[in-house]
């Protein structure tokens, strides 16, 4: 059925169609609707002269009647008179017949006549005549009533009796027929007519539109790019019609509007192509000059761009300019060119309280002489910049200030558009690469240096210890470890200030660094511990060089705040390999230990071990390794948990589970006993025990927040610990979204991709991870770039010290900026006043964590915390 309207309507689609189509159905309904209403017409007309014929003949009947009855006539005149009127009419359209009243028939007795209907009987009864139309039948029934004369002969009526009806029918029909195929034939003769007018008229009106039309295709089959269009002049096409041509003129207003925006398909491609390598991966950050590059030979795929540059300011260096150039520039372009940068950035508002403005210029060549096969000529006026660009309030680390390209677009507005848009896109992608770039270099180097005494930092010094063990074992050579930590440092901070006290600490360790010899590997244990290995160094060698560093601290003063010198002492331990021990942690255990029997001989003293002492060291770790299995077998694992706040709104919505143990009515801190569990394996049951317990208080409590839990990743790759922990939360109706699992770096993890696995399969479950002490060992940028991770905690140490050293500052905002370009959460650590939970809000800092915010307690507390706005 679709198909069939689809075939009958196609002429229509055409103009010639269309205007042949409308011109005969107009026409043709026009002379339908005259011929309709001329044969109604006529009809009418036939009817009213048939109606007034059979009243004349009706009346000229019973007057001839009425003349013979005056004469007198018997029955048999009647019937004569009435077959005589019927025959004078039998070749006539009128069919005439007579019929006889009752008093009639009472008098000259029954006739033979037609049997009456019942329009002649009502005729009989109400003495009128009748007029009726039956399609093309006229009939009319006359009343022949009985007058004064009649009453000679009906001796039996009266005046107004009906004696008889007259019933005269006229057939219209042949008439009617006739003149209805006259019609026909007329409507045929005139529709053949306007069919032929119809072609000529719609023919004629296509044909002026088609030539034109054809012209006009002519002109735009030869636009095959936008230069092409841009040429297109269709102002002179006429179509003939003021309708056509107004409605052309707007085409053509069209066209022109369009010329001003078309864009080149090479550019779109250009542009999609360009785009679609705008996602930042650990490739394009590691090599991030080499992706300008090659987004400099993209660019002059479809516009001649001579160079790219990125400014970028450099913390204390001024700011640092990077010129990209596409073909091997000589010396003097490159003179012309940083001297007109240098002169319109000295134009910025931004630049002008600097009075060096580019410190630092590095040139890098995407074409080297090689690729070029003829030498690219540049005047300086090609080397007049335009730039995109966008300054920072305060830019630090990696702070993207400008980016620009030099080319001819500005004599193309429309390739202008999409490389300015292509510049604001690029602008940003530079910038966020440049700065991830500083802070994953940044991240690398504080992960194995402490930020305020630039020494190695813990995690380093216990991989180099163990290397040291290993390398001391293979060729039979002996190394000593000395175990450092400052007198009175506590007191020192206290009276005169942490920002003091870190200058104390730096330049104690630029002592140590001057005592010892340049292979001997220092680092900052912590706080105000500080440890030496000394390799290939016996018992004897080790106590000098510690006498030399002691002896040097005694020639180190400082002037205090106050006004009053400082000086410093410091407690050595002396452990040696493999006299003293074999092992690097027992080594390390012997060096802490006899720094401690130094500081109770006084304080500014050194300690050897001696063979009674070794012995009591071991037994006293003895006797915590069993103190550890007596609390696992007993379930002795206590949980405590932590609150940790929204610094914005001051809501505690999550805890952290910590591990403590009961053991004689005392609450031993996890401190005393990690490193312990984890040397001895037991971590993970012990793990497993204390989320049980938590899980268990969770549900009773009705705890509703969120639960951090920190783990080794020992026991994240245990088999048969994430189905377990699973069942855990089934058992206890918690929300596996509600769990986050932060990642420790206690213990080297050799196969990472077996620990990745199950950090995958526990995220498959709903859990969630965090990187804990973010930033103080070498595999957190590791971490967060191999797991996926949903929170950074930011080491404490970093958040105490940020508001007394720079440093601790610059680094802490890398980290924040690194954490929301990948749309991870951040925790603050140590927050312990309220003037460094200001400091925290104000970095943008989601969460912190602190004794000032809550200490760790048996139970969910929630305490009252204001917010720092």
């Amino acid at each position: 059925m679709n198909t069939w309207l689809r075939r009958l309507a196609a002429p229509l689609a055409s103009l010639r169609g269309f205007v042949f189509c409308m011109i005969l159905a107009v026409s043709l309904a026009v002379f339908l609707g005259v011929t309709l209403a001329a044969s109604l017409l006529y009809e009418d007309i036939m009817r009213r002269q048939a109606a007034q014929t059979s009243e004349n003949l009706a009346e000229q009947t019973f007057n001839s009647m009425f003349q013979v009855m005056r004469q007198g006539w018997t029955r048999s005149d009647l019937e004569r008179f009435i077959d005589a009127t019927k025959a004078a009419h039998a070749n006539s359209p009128f069919e005439i017949d007579i019929y006889r009243g009752d008093l009639v028939a009472e008098q000259y007795g029954t006739i033979e006549q037609p049997r009456a209907d019942a329009d002649i009987r009502q005729s009989f009864a109400r003495g009128v005549q009748q007029l009726e139309h039956q399609g093309n039948l006229t009939r009319r029934t006359y009343p022949m009533v009985a007058r004064l004369e009649c009453l000679s002969c009906h001796t039996n009526a009266a005046v107004g009796d009906v004696l008889g009806v007259i019933d005269i029918r006229h057939d219209l029909s042949p008439v009617t027929l006739e003149a209805r195929k006259g019609y026909v034939a007329l409507f045929l003769v005139a529709s053949l007519l306007v069919l032929l007018v119809a072609a000529a008229v719609s023919s004629l009106a296509a044909g002026r539109v088609r030539r034109a039309l054809e012209q006009f295709r002519l002109r735009l089959s030869s636009v095959n790019t936008v230069k092409d269009f841009r040429t297109l002049d269709i102002s002179d096409v006429d179509l003939h019609f003021q309708e056509l041509n107004a409605a052309f003129h707007d085409i053509n207003g069209l066209s022109q509007r369009l010329k001003d925006v078309a864009v080149d398909k090479d550019i779109l491609e250009f542009e999609i192509r360009l785009l679609s390598k705008f996602i930042i991966t650990s490739d394009v950050v590691r090599d991030w000059r080499e992706f300008i590059k090659d987004l400099l030979v993209d660019i002059n795929t479809i516009i001649e761009a001579h160079t790219l540059l990125t400014i970028f300011q450099v913390e204390d260096e001024g700011y640092e300019l990077e010129v990209f150039w596409y073909h091997e520039p000589t010396t003097q372009d490159r003179k012309i060119f940083e001297r007109i940068v240098t002169r319109q950035l000295e134009q910025k508002p931004h630049f002008q309280q600097d009075i060096a403005v580019v410190r630092i210029i590095h040139h890098s060549v995407t074409l080297n002489a090689d690729q070029t096969s003829t030498e690219a000529t540049i005047t300086p006026e090609d080397l007049e910049l335009q730039t995109k660009s966008l300054l920072l309030d305060a830019p630090r680390i990696g702070g993207v200030v400008g980016i620009g390209v030099q080319s001819e677009i500005a004599r193309d507005p429309i390739r202008h558009i999409v490389i300015d848009g292509i510049l604001s896109t690029l602008l940003n992608l530079v910038g966020s690469v440049k700065a991830i770039y500083k802070y994953t270099q940044d991240l690398e180097y504080y992960a194995t240096r402490d930020p305020l005494t630039s020494l190695h930092n813990q995690r380093v010094f216990k991989d180099l210890l163990h290397y040291e063990v290993g390398r001391a074992k293979r060729h039979k050579e002996s190394f000593s470890l000395l175990m450092l930590d400052m007198d009175n440092f506590k007191l020192v901070n206290d009276r005169h200030g942490h920002a003091f006290g870190d200058q104390f600490l730096q330049a104690f360790s630029k002592v140590l660094h001057d005592a010892v010899r340049p292979g001997d590997f220092l680092s900052r244990y912590g706080g105000d511990e500080f440890t030496v290995i000394l390799p290939d160094t016996g018992e004897s060698q080790a106590y000098s060089a510690a006498q030399r560093i002691c002896q040097q601290l005694t020639e180190m003063v400082l002037v205090a705040p106050d006004g009053s010198p400082v000086r410093a002492t410091t407690s050595v331990g002396i452990a040696v390999y493999p006299q003293h021990a074999e092992d690097p942690k027992d080594l390390f255990l012997l060096a802490d230990n006899m720094m401690y029997k130094a500081k109770r001989m006084g304080k500014n003293c050194l300690a050897l071990p001696e063979e009674d002492e070794v012995a009591a060291i071991y037994r006293k770790v003895g006797e915590k390794n069993q103190m550890v299995l007596n609390a696992l077998e007993e379930e002795r694992i206590v949980p405590y948990f932590q609150p940790i706040v929204d610094v914005n709104s001051g809501e505690i919505q999550v805890h952290e589970l910590l591990m403590r143990i009961e053991m004689e009515g005392r609450i031993v801190p996890a401190g005393e006993f990690i490193d312990i569990a984890e040397s001895i394996g037991v971590i993970h049951r012990m793990d497993y025990l204390l989320i049980e317990k938590a899980f268990e208080q969770v549900h009773r409590q009705g705890y509703e927040g969120m639960l951090f839990i920190n783990l080794s990743p020992r026991s994240l790759i245990i088999g048969e610990f994430i189905g377990r922990i699973h069942q855990l939360a089934v058992d206890y109706h918690i929300d596996p979204q509600r769990i986050v699992f932060e990642l420790t770096e206690r213990e080297t993890v050799s196969n990472l991709k077996l620990l990745e696995k199950f950090v995958l399969d526990l995220k498959m479950q709903g859990f969630s991870f965090a990187i804990d002490d973010f930033g103080s060992g070498y595999s957190s940028f590791h971490y967060l770039k191999q797991f996926p991770i949903d929170v950074i905690k930011i080491e404490g140490e970093f958040i105490r010290n940020m508001l007394q050293d720079d440093k601790y500052l610059a680094f802490v905002k890398s980290i924040v900026t690194l954490a929301k370009s990948l749309g991870v959460a951040t925790i603050a650590e140590f927050i312990e006043d309220a003037e460094v939970l200001a400091a925290v809000s104000e970095l943008g800092i989601d969460y912190g964590q602190g004794y000032y915010l809550g200490r760790p307690a048996p139970g969910f507390l929630i305490p009252v915390v204001e917010s720092s706005h």
